[in-house]
């Protein structure tokens, strides 16, 4: 076979390459003389991923109920990809910043509708059988949602509502975590006190998220937007962007999710327990917490419908 000059052309960018990190590229070639072929199937640990599901009971669906929730952590895993590309990015030009926006709503929109495969794709009964099995665990435990949030806004955004007027850009970090809104979802509906839930979640994640926020103070998603020039602030599609992911995140994720928590739980007249022990009833809906990553961009009329019957999508 011929060596064409593009062929000599690479070879020499490569020696070049290695030469650089004081390599021997001649042994890099023989190493790819001598690797088999790449799969698809251990490219992505097929087999591996196949075998992640381990049901506590025999009922069907409880698989179903697993994998959706893995699928849901992957897709959180994008968003939380999305924004720290953007966030690493040091000064983003305005289509980088609405690609990746772009990106992040699309995750979103795929999220609030596969929440069909927990509303109508599986058996009430089998389901309130089998959670009966999975007691303390709760979908509430989901450290990767609380990054996403902690990614998209000041902390101080993310405090409970009777708290907020207290709270402000510049209240420690140390203050604000303790009465962050979630926190009050999880707690015994009896007695007030934190559940099993909380206790196991906090313990694991407390220490991470206090350094996360601590860390992106400074150059999360909304201070990366205030830095940006005020022409491209001004811009009415990246706006909308913006507007869009704090709408997705915090009116139509978990309106999806209390339809679905509705569906199993709601029986009236006596309302069953989440399987941690969350308050569902009143931690998911938006128009209590009324959590807005992004107030300034929002209307007064439009926060004081937040999460109401009349509250529109943007866009």
């Amino acid at each position: 076979m011929e060596l064409t000059h593009e062929m000599l052309d690479r070879l020499e960018k490569l020696e070049e390459k290695y030469a650089v990190m004081g390599q021997d590229m001649q042994s890099y070639l023989d190493g790819l003389l001598y690797a088999d072929y790449l799969t698809y199937w251990d490219y992505v640990h097929l087999d591996t991923l196949l075998s992640l599901q381990t049901p506590r009971t025999t009922f069907p669906d409880e698989n179903i109920f697993i994998i959706y929730h893995q699928i849901t952590e992957l897709y959180f895993k994008l968003a939380v990809l999305a924004i720290r590309q953007l966030m690493q990015t040091e000064a983003p030009a305005s289509d980088f910043f609405k690609r990746q926006l772009r990106r992040l709503n699309s995750y979103f929109e795929h999220l609030i509708h596969s929440f069909e495969i927990m509303i109508k794709g599986m058996d009430k009964e089998e389901f309130l059988k089998f959670r009966m099995s999975l007691l303390p665990a709760s979908g509430f435990q989901s450290a990767q949602y609380r990054e996403i949030e902690i990614l998209s806004t000041d902390l101080y955004r993310l405090v409970q509502v009777d708290k907020r007027p207290t709270v402000g850009p510049e209240t420690p970090v140390e203050e604000l975590y303790p009465i962050l809104y979630w926190k009050s979802g999880a707690t015994e509906l009896a007695t007030g006190k934190k559940t099993l839930t909380l206790r196991q979640f906090e313990k694991k994640y407390s220490g991470k998220f206090i350094r996360l926020a601590r860390q992106v103070r400074d150059t999360n998603l909304w201070q990366c937007y205030q830095r940006l020039a005020p022409e491209q602030r001004e811009d009415p599609e990246l706006i909308d962007l913006m507007r869009q992911h704090d709408f997705n995140a915090n009116v139509r994720w978990p309106l999806a999710h209390l339809a679905s928590a509705g569906r199993y739980l709601d029986r009236k007249p006596q309302v069953i327990r989440a399987t941690g022990g969350t308050n569902w009833q009143e931690y998911l809906p938006p128009r209590k917490q009324r959590i807005i990553f992004y107030p300034a961009l929002w209307t007064e009329a439009e926060m004081k419908q937040w999460g109401g019957k009349t509250t529109s999508s943007p866009g």
